[in-house]
């Protein structure tokens, strides 16, 4: 009888021992079939939220792990450069023009827009309120320097930054002189921390529209929009894929795959709803039907004088065999 029992128990041992060993071999197995994409991206979309639900709805389509890094446009850029990214999502077209001419970026698809917007104390010592953007940024300049107002600048070389650089040559300053001005700070951050830097300052600053409003419906700020859409504050959103043939160990075939789905209607309806029943109205606007369909040419023509490269937002040399991407 003992023998008998110990039998079974030894059967029951194996059992259990080939169930762990098979549960272990499934999951080592869909561990290995997932594979990893590495995408290099800017605060001002990571900090709303928009990236997680993206990288939810496309895990489930694809056995591909997201994995975000979230920069300033520059850090992003270097990051893609030095081999740590396979995909760059960013705002800032002059850099990523470079990206694609000094060889390091392919596939450029342009994919969302939205508006950067002057924001600042409730109470406005700078009085600018109602004012075009030129007209504003002179006040700031003009009530900063006689102590009664405070700028809080990125400074970090993010695609918000490069945008706050060329509007303050729109102005007619130089980025360059007034950050050593006392009344103008420099951050260091992103978008996110800035916003709250400039609320506890009681400080005007730049930001885009979907980052500002997340952190004022959070009631993180208090701050309010005081210049907003006009086309020199135009927010254009880009995908960039690595060039494999700078980088051999580049995730190129799932770059590819995720551009093609940041780009599908699934995903630009997804982008053009998020949070947009709980703040009212969208933080971020599809581009891809924009610039096909023309139901808005005066925004669209807007995207291409703004972010489009001699006409295309990829020009042909940079397209890497992927037309399909361009029809």
């Amino acid at each position: 009888m003992r023998k008998i029992t110990l039998i079974w128990i030894a059967i029951v041992a194996l059992a259990v021992i080939a169930s762990v060993a098979g549960t272990t071999y499934y999951f080592t197995v869909a561990m290995r079939e997932r594979r990893r994409l590495v995408v290099s991206t800017t605060t001002s979309l990571y900090d709303t939220g928009l990236l997680d639900v993206i990288e939810e709805e496309f895990e489930k389509k694809y056995p591909v792990d997201l994995y975000f890094i979230s920069v300033g446009t520059g850090q992003a850029v270097q990051h893609a450069k030095r081999g740590d990214a396979d995909v760059i999502l960013v705002h800032a077209p002059p850099v990523e023009q470079a990206f694609l001419t000094e060889g390091y970026g392919v596939c450029r698809k342009v994919i969302a827009y939205n508006f950067f917007v002057i924001v600042g104390p409730a109470d406005d010592p700078a009085g600018i309120k109602g004012l075009n953007l030129v007209s504003a940024l002179r006040k700031v300049v003009e009530t900063g320097r006689s102590g009664n107002a405070v700028w809080i600048s990125r400074g970090d070389n993010s695609g918000t930054h490069v945008k706050e650089k060329s509007l303050w040559n729109l102005a007619g300053f130089d980025w360059s002189t007034l950050k050593d001005e006392s009344w103008f700070i420099e951050s260091g951050t992103g978008m996110g921390k800035t916003l709250l830097i400039a609320n506890e300052r009681s400080a005007y600053t730049l930001a885009d529209i979907g980052t500002y409003l997340k952190y004022y419906s959070d009631g993180l700020i208090g701050l309010q929009v005081f210049v907003s859409r006009e086309k020199e504050l135009l927010n254009v959103y880009s995908v960039i894929a690595v060039n494999p043939e700078k980088n051999v160990d580049v995730n190129f075939e799932d770059a590819i795959t995720f551009i093609k789905f940041l780009t599908s209607d699934e995903c630009q309806t997804l982008i053009e709803n998020f949070k947009k029943e709980e703040y009212g109205r969208s933080l971020f606007y599809p581009a891809v039907n924009l610039m096909k369909s023309g139901v808005n040419p005066e925004v669209a023509g807007w995207i291409r004088d703004y972010a489009f490269f001699n006409g295309s937002e990829c020009p042909p040399a940079y397209r890497d065999g992927h037309p399909e991407l361009y029809e």
